[in-house]
């Protein structure tokens, strides 16, 4: 709908020294005015988007509908536990309804994005840190949390040859991928350590990025003297010889820290915010059976065996699941407190810059589906 133009508004264009539009020069009681308003104005909308209101307005601005489809992305890792058992259950399918759900398997949260970026995926299960690398990026723009689904889940795993951080200059150790969230980690700790990352002095370590597979073998055959890995892959390590060095759980006050977040695009997100509730919901789901189940390790190991099969992931022995899922916290909570954290990390790793985050965290899903959930109780 087009809009009046108020006859009294004050057009400046560039070059015009400020002068009203006709020549005219603006009185100072309208001015004056003018500045009022649109103090009043951004003190509004300050307070509305704190609330969540303004970004339902910003929503209602945008025509929207429910998806003909969700395209999914997400790893054959534990610590993607929920999206294992999501798919497994049939709670993501069981939620969307007539919107159609297609999946992907990735082997990293960087691929993953990229995937998103290029418009490939809607949604995905990663890490923090790629999801901090796009949306700094775009500037605010590719992609929005909106709900965790894991906190810890990944250790510092090394040969037992490294008895302790003093022994590692002039080794090489290994990370999934390069500005993934297990990299990030692993890079600052080192040089929190004093350590030059992939540098040339005698305080050297090489980081180099590999499957996770193929980290376990490389770490038995002594190629690589430790890396930074997540579930089941840390414990796996462990079973085959290696030592845990560092629990990043350790690294963080609480010990709450996430490792597994959802991530939607945001164009997805502002024309299907329903069809991303209904997703949401499902992930609720399943995070609420892998709680009720968590002891009775040989129904989990069972089910997220069948979730790693249909990603074409090696499955495991009821003790390396239970092993595993000793160091996983399940909760939608995405602990949007640690994302200052996380993107200082990422500085200080060399993955990303300085940037403001405002705008990352999207919980208006989750918080309708929570809502609705206390309603029913």
């Amino acid at each position: 709908m087009a809009r009046q133009q108020p006859s009294d508004l004050v057009t400046v264009t560039a070059g015009d020294g400020g002068r009203a539009a006709g020549g005219r020069r603006p009185g100072w009681p309208l001015v004056l005015v003018s500045l009022a308003l649109l103090a009043a104005l951004t003190v509004a909308a300050t307070v509305l988007r704190a609330n969540g209101t303004l970004s339902a307005w910003e929503y209602a601005a945008v025509e929207t509908s429910d998806a003909a489809e969700l395209r999914l992305g997400y790893f054959g890792n534990l610590t993607h536990g929920p999206a294992l058992v999501g798919l497994e259950n049939d709670y993501f399918a069981e939620e969307l309804e007539d919107t159609g759900l297609a999946t992907q398997v990735f082997n990293s949260g960087p691929t993953a994005v990229e995937a998103m970026n290029a418009g490939s995926i809607d949604a995905a299960f990663v890490g923090p840190n790629p999801a901090i690398n796009s949306f700094v990026r775009s500037q605010g723009r590719s992609l929005a949390v909106v709900a965790g689904a894991a906190s810890g889940g990944a250790q510092f795993v090394v040969r037992p040859g490294v008895t302790g951080p003093e022994d590692l200059a002039g080794h090489t150790v290994a990370s999934p991928e390069f500005g993934g969230t297990q990299d990030v980690a692993l890079r600052t700790w080192l040089t929190e350590h004093g350590y030059e990352v992939d540098g040339d002095g005698e305080r050297a370590v090489a980081i180099t990025p590999m499957a996770n597979g193929q980290t376990i073998s490389m770490l038995r055959q002594g190629r690589v003297d430790g890396a930074w890995l997540p579930q089941p892959w840390a414990t796996r390590a462990v079973q085959d010889g290696a030592r845990v060095l560092v629990d990043e759980r350790d690294l963080w006050a609480d010990g709450r820290y996430p490792t597994t977040v959802l991530v939607v695009r945001k164009d997805y997100l502002e024309r299907h915010p329903e069809t991303v509730e209904r997703l949401v919901r499902g992930l609720q789901r399943s995070v609420d059976w892998l709680q009720e189940h968590e002891e009775e390790p040989r129904l989990l190991a069972s089910t997220l065996n069948r979730g790693l099969e249909q990603a074409q992931t090696e499955t495991l022995p009821e003790e390396t699941v239970e092993g595993a899922l000793a160091s996983i916290e399940w909760t939608t909570d995405p602990l949007a407190d640690t994302y200052a954290a996380l993107l200082a990390d990422g500085v200080t790793a060399g993955t990303t810059d300085e940037a403001p985050l405002d705008g990352l965290v999207d919980t208006t899903a989750l918080d309708r589906v929570r809502s609705t959930e206390e309603a029913g109780s």
